[in-house]
């Protein structure tokens, strides 16, 4: 038994490490269907030997940890840059991945619990299973909805293009479906599941059918001119900005070349995330003579800034999407809703502080949370825009970014220097395609040290500053669609994905009851 529990061991953790292949940046998906046929006609085959939950829970985890510690690590890059994180790198590094793990351990858990007889109600519970707690991972306490495994489709645009109307989650929930599919040829209980697996397999046809019309809807409408320019600006500019005192005038200097304005053209510039070290929002005006000598009225700036506020007990400090003027007069902003955990704020800030810890990216104290995300709409002399802010990692988060469609386009600021040359800001990247097509409107990314891009509402990159470059892209066109089924009712729709495949597993449990 020790034997055999050391070989599932290192087999179950290599097999999560080959399905990682299959997400961004690499994008082997076909690996999937290889990888989750093994992985569930393993459990198959064990749950008729065993039936010790504990067993599959820990099966499950094995799996998960593998699949997490080999697409997660680069998290563990972002504690490298304060000498007082340095030694929570080990733990990050086996924490992280053993957490998101337990979803997985969830998964075999329940799945021994409900496990029917049957070989089609089984993949349909399985798969029921897995979309369900990767949901609920992507929703509990802050939320970490990374690397679904419908992710490795993200170099299918005419397949994901569904997600205009399911969303990822649907789709994660019908992948893991078709992935495992190729196990009925090997556990097949009669020649008519066979019949099942063949349309299991065609469910991508279908979607890539539906994709390539999608697409040619969209290029078939014509584009409407901006009368204004959304300059994208993306830079590479040292996160060592934060820990050695750089005088923040020589960044602005160095932004506003990149930005390369023109006093008569009509330009929104788009600047990444906490760009300039130790400046807050308020405090902005005061580099406004270096402002006038190359912003004209023609101009406003997007920046992601920190702001602050004062109450009688404490004074909050925001990560703020604000909009100036030419003058640096503050127009508009929205603080930042999602925190991330570590970088931002500081769980149980009490204690850890205690110990010498602080969040990574504020030097005076853990972020505060916006209270609101509310579309920003501009309008001024020259301009009028509505905006849907999202900073940083919050374009991560499906069917909770917005209620109301009636914007023209998502601004998406932020900052990737974190986490080094690691597959970390390609990952990130990757989820604005998602959002896109979810959402049906262009997505606008500016970047330091990551990836910056303009992304159309069919998931085409129209332009791009690929990562480790310096430069800008304009938007000053677009074409416009109908709002999305999706961007109406959110994740309702795999609420009724759920119910459909409830439905199915009754349905084919009462026909092999009445055929038996």
């Amino acid at each position: 038994m020790k034997k055999e529990l050391f070989t599932n061991t290192i087999f179950l953790i290599f097999l999560g490490f080959v399905t990682s292949l299959s997400l961004p940046p690499f994008n082997y998906f076909f690996i999937n269907f290889f990888t989750f046929s093994v992985i569930f006609i393993f459990l198959i085959k064990k749950s008729r030997i065993y039936q010790s939950k504990k067993l599959f829970f820990f099966y499950g985890w094995l799996f998960g940890f593998g699949y997490f510690f080999s697409n997660l690590y680069w998290i563990s890059i972002s504690l490298t840059f304060d000498e007082n994180f340095k030694f929570l790198i080990p733990f990050t590094l086996f924490i992280i991945p053993a957490f998101m793990s337990i979803f997985y351990g969830l998964i075999f858990f329940f799945f021994i619990i409900f496990k029917p007889k049957k070989i089609i109600n089984s993949i349909l519970v399985f798969s029921l299973l897995f979309g369900c707690l990767e949901f609920l991972r992507g929703s509990i306490l802050t939320g970490f909805p990374w690397n679904l495994i419908a992710y490795s489709l993200s170099s299918q645009l005419e397949i994901i293009s569904v997600t205009s109307i399911i969303g990822i989650y649907g789709l994660n929930l019908i992948c893991v479906t078709v992935f495992i599919s190729p196990a009925i040829l090997f556990l097949r209980d009669s020649k008519k599941d066979l019949v099942v697996c063949s349309f299991l397999l065609t469910i991508f046809l279908f979607f890539y059918i539906y994709g390539v019309n999608y697409e040619n809807k969209f290029k078939n409408k014509k584009k409407e001119a901006l009368d204004y320019k959304i300059r994208i600006i993306a830079s590479n500019i040292s996160l060592d900005r934060f820990y050695l005192n750089i005088d923040p005038t020589s960044i602005l200097k160095e932004l506003i070349e990149i930005s390369s304005p023109i006093e008569n053209e009509k330009t929104i510039f788009v600047w990444p995330e906490g760009i300039l070290p130790g400046i807050s929002q308020e405090q902005l005006s005061e580099f406004s003579t270096i402002f006038e000598n190359f912003f004209s009225d023609n101009h406003l700036l997007i920046i992601g800034i920190n702001a602050q506020s004062q109450n009688k007990k404490s004074k909050n400090v925001f990560n703020s999407f604000s909009v100036y003027d030419n003058k640096l007069n503050l127009l508009s902003s929205y603080n930042k809703m999602n925190l991330v955990p570590f970088g931002e704020f500081l769980p149980f800030e009490k204690i850890l502080k205690g110990i010498g810890l602080k969040s990574l990216t504020n030097n005076y104290k853990s972020f505060s949370k916006g209270k609101q995300r509310k579309i920003i709409d501009i309008k001024k002399k020259n301009f009028s825009i509505k905006i849907l802010p999202l900073i940083c990692y919050e374009i991560i988060y499906s069917g909770r970014l917005f209620d109301n469609p009636n914007f023209d386009l998502i601004i998406n600021i932020s900052e990737d220097g974190w986490f080094g040359k690691s597959i970390g800001p390609k990952q990130h990247f990757t989820h604005s395609i998602f959002r896109a097509i979810e959402s049906g409107k262009y997505i606008a990314r500016s970047s330091n040290n990551g990836i910056a891009t303009i992304i159309n509402p069919v998931g085409i990159e129209e332009q791009i500053v690929n990562y480790g470059r310096s430069g800008f892209i304009d938007l000053n066109e677009i074409n416009k669609i109908q709002p999305t089924i999706f961007s109406k009712y959110g994740n309702k729709i795999f609420g009724l994905l759920i119910l459909l495949y409830i439905l199915l597993i009754f349905s084919f449990k009462k026909i092999k009851n009445e055929q038996s």
